[in-house]
């Protein structure tokens, strides 16, 4: 089950005893609970009939005694359980679940890991409950989430605007969606979300960020790569060189893998796992190096990385260093 599907029962008044929420996921753990603790009660009942516990400063006796309280003036109450993870005695909960109460919503949220599945908990959470399993999104699937993100809120993005904003923010969840929750609020009635935008609204340049010197690095694009660096030496907030260089070797061991896939753009956006948006950008960069000139930037890049961190260098600007690199990885 995804966390959607537990909302939108919710919303149709459809609820079990018990909702166990684990995982590497914490945005969608989030959005569960957070809709648990603010919607499932109306506000004039959450005095009475809200309990929310933390793991770290609770124990199992007194959550299960708030899971066998009767709701108060209600058909039901809520009681939440954050940071389930921090909870030493979390296993004597099984009591609870094996028998609970049905005038009860008791939600866990147990985040950054999952109990065994092997265990006599976890067949029970499967048998009285709902569980919803979290995990972190692969790169590849980030832009198509913030698009579908974007249209569960009656706008859309388009798919350059969506990759940057990934690219920028990289695979956190939460600050994505904060950052597209700002842009609705400054664009009320524009049905679509441009590159533009995100530059006004996020400070993200669309002309100045690791995807563009990416894609003019793997053209070999001289002019556009001193252009963009040069941008990032007089703004080192925009874009740090200890950010920049992993990115860029990201780039060329992706590039490096398409030499052993055999097939078209399909077979390497599988392989290399990137959106097929970017399939073009590598096979191009794989054309313009080729296998030694793709080998050539990695180990580039690994050595300046070294020297970005005060190894083996004597104290060069990073500008200068990126030059420095850039020239090398194009000659």
């Amino acid at each position: 089950m995804e966390y959607q599907d537990i909302i939108r029962d919710w919303k149709q008044q459809k609820f079990k005893s018990l909702y166990w929420l684990e995982g590497e996921e914490d945005f969608f753990i989030d959005q569960v609970t957070s809709y648990a603790e603010h919607e499932l009660l109306p506000e004039s009942e959450r005095g009475f009939n809200l309990t929310v516990l933390y793991g770290k400063d609770t124990d199992w006796s007194t959550v299960i005694n708030a899971c066998r309280r009767y709701p108060m003036f209600a058909e039901r109450q809520v009681v939440l359980l954050k940071e389930a993870q921090a909870m030493r005695d979390l296993l004597k909960l099984e009591t609870y679940i094996d028998n609970p109460l049905t005038s009860t919503i008791f939600v866990v949220a147990h985040k950054q890991g999952k109990i065994d599945g092997r265990s006599k908990m976890a067949k029970l959470i499967k048998e009285k409950g709902v569980l919803l399993s979290t995990k972190k999104l692969y790169d590849n699937q980030l832009p198509a989430w913030v698009e579908s993100y974007v249209s569960s809120r009656s706008l859309a993005i388009s798919q350059k605007a969506a990759i940057l904003l990934v690219d920028h923010i990289g695979n956190d969840l939460s600050r994505i969606a904060n950052e597209i929750d700002k842009l609705l609020v400054n664009l009320p009635a524009q049905k679509k979300i441009d590159e533009g935008d995100i530059e006004k609204y996020v400070g993200i340049s669309k002309e100045y960020n690791v995807f563009e010197l990416q894609n003019a690095l793997g053209q070999k694009n001289s002019a556009k790569v001193y252009r963009i660096i040069t941008y990032f030496a007089a703004n080192p907030k925009a874009a740090p060189i200890q950010m920049t260089l992993p990115a860029l070797y990201n780039f060329f061991a992706k590039v490096n893998l398409i030499f052993s896939v055999k097939g078209g753009e399909k077979e390497v956006a599988a392989a290399l796992g990137v959106h097929p948006f970017f399939v073009k950008d590598y096979m191009n960069a794989a054309r313009q190096y080729g296998p030694d000139g793709t080998e050539k930037a990695i180990l580039l890049l690994h050595h300046y990385n070294l020297r970005s961190i005060g190894i083996n260098d004597s104290g060069v600007e990073d500008g200068e260093l990126m030059k420095e690199l850039m020239y090398k990885v194009m000659n």
